[in-house]
């Protein structure tokens, strides 16, 4: 026993994950009904993040505001920059992709009981209530826009507090990072768990009548992963893109697909952003934020499943109109996670722009559902793993600029 344990030490996380990832798969196969202990591992392991995540983001963005000396570059202003086109570039394409691959659907799945949200206005002031929430409220519900904003209030106000508070700020900080350390450490476990309770309780027969769409909403996530990034990568880098983009997937995108959760994936994020040596002054912000406003994979989402909604209809649609629906897809993306329900529940308002009713639109958020088991994982990926991809590809133009050398850690 203490020769396999020390040998399981020895392989890295990812690989801990694929053993994971099988042996999930295996019992799934031979076990048809779902067995509790097993399914217990992936519930407390995504419970574990999502209860260390708000309180890490809080004293993380605080310690790095309060810490901050002033003259010191963060390069917000590029990874923002750089989130914003992504998601633009990935709403697009998913549009471009649906007109070469149109497709139809049949809407006889109902989501009528789920409410959506009347338009840009209701997701703004959404956001903008979310950012004057009260802090307790917001870290229990895990309102992560609302998290942020108290944490640079707070950060700025105690900027001209004593060392020894700044210390024991910092403290709490790096505790609260050791604890995500020890809950990432059981991945695999809830990798497994994960893994079981869906194949055992969604199964993949429900999906294969509507494989045309999963193929073209993976096909367009692969895309902007494969393709688009690594392209905005090499304009900010003026490198070889291929082995951040693929390090990032790796270390990030696979926890993410599984978990389904961008706000479970922000500890693995920092972890990465702290494996890969970039500013901890840039990430321990831009993470959070990116887990709220980068989000190319829901642009795909909203521009596919609205475009196959048009089609079924019959709907003609012009090419500005293709355009403003790519702006408006991006613009639903950046407030996805300020709206219950995310990415889905803002299709019924991209469909407002072709006037398709509301009824049916709520069927089309129905269909979503159905390949969500799909779709959520992979958007998930995307958008996450996109995160760190940004805020290295930013830290690494910097340093190009600065005249240093630009070289990817290597990760155990």
């Amino acid at each position: 026993m203490k020769i396999f344990l020390k040998k399981w030490r020895q392989l890295s996380l990812v690989k801990q994950i694929i053993v994971g990832l099988i042996i999930g798969i295996v019992l799934a196969l031979t076990i048809p009904e779902p067995v509790k202990p097993i399914v217990i591992f992936g519930s407390l392991f995504v419970g574990a993040l999502k209860a260390v995540a708000p309180v890490l983001v809080l004293f993380l963005v605080m310690s790095a505001i309060a810490q901050h000396k002033s003259g010191h570059q963060t390069n917000m202003k590029s990874i923002i920059v750089l989130y914003l086109l992504g998601t633009f570039l990935a709403g697009l394409i998913a549009v471009i992709v649906s007109f070469i691959f149109p497709v139809s659907l049949k809407l006889g799945a109902g989501a009528e009981n789920m409410t959506a949200p009347g338009g840009v206005t209701e997701v703004l002031k959404t956001l903008l209530l979310n950012v004057v929430d009260n802090p307790v409220n917001a870290i229990v519900k895990a309102n992560y826009i609302g998290i942020l904003s108290w944490a640079i209030v707070l950060g700025f106000a105690l900027k001209n507090t004593s060392d020894t508070t700044k210390t024991m700020i910092s403290n709490f900080s790096d505790a609260i990072s050791k604890i995500v350390t020890w809950v990432i450490k059981f991945a695999p476990l809830g990798i497994m768990g994960l893994v079981f309770e869906s194949i055992t309780t969604n199964g993949i027969e429900s999906l294969l009548s509507y494989g045309k769409l999963l193929v073209v909403l993976v096909g367009c996530m692969v895309f902007v992963a494969v393709v688009v990034n690594p392209i905005i990568v090499y304009a900010a880098t003026r490198q070889n893109p291929f082995p951040l983009v693929f390090k990032c997937l790796k270390e990030s995108g696979i926890t993410a697909f599984f978990t389904r959760s961008s706000a479970a994936n922000i500890p693995v994020n920092m972890k990465l952003c702290e494996k890969l040596g970039l500013d901890k002054d840039t990430y321990s912000v831009s993470i959070p934020l990116g887990a709220t406003i980068n989000m190319a994979g829901a642009a795909v989402t909203i521009s596919v499943l609205t475009l196959a909604a048009v089609h079924t209809l019959g709907i003609q649609v012009d090419i500005p109109t293709a355009i403003i629906l790519s702006v408006l897809s991006a613009v639903c993306a950046c407030g996805a996670s300020g709206v219950s329900g995310g990415s889905l529940l803002l299709i019924p308002l991209a469909c407002s722009l072709f006037g398709i009713p509301a009824d049916v639109a709520m069927k089309v958020v129905g269909v979503g559902f159905i390949v969500g088991v799909i779709q959520d994982s992979c958007e998930t990926a995307l958008n996450s793993s996109t995160d760190v991809l940004f805020t290295a590809a930013a830290d690494y133009r910097k340093r190009r600029k600065e005249g240093k050398k630009v070289e990817i850690k290597q990760t155990a």
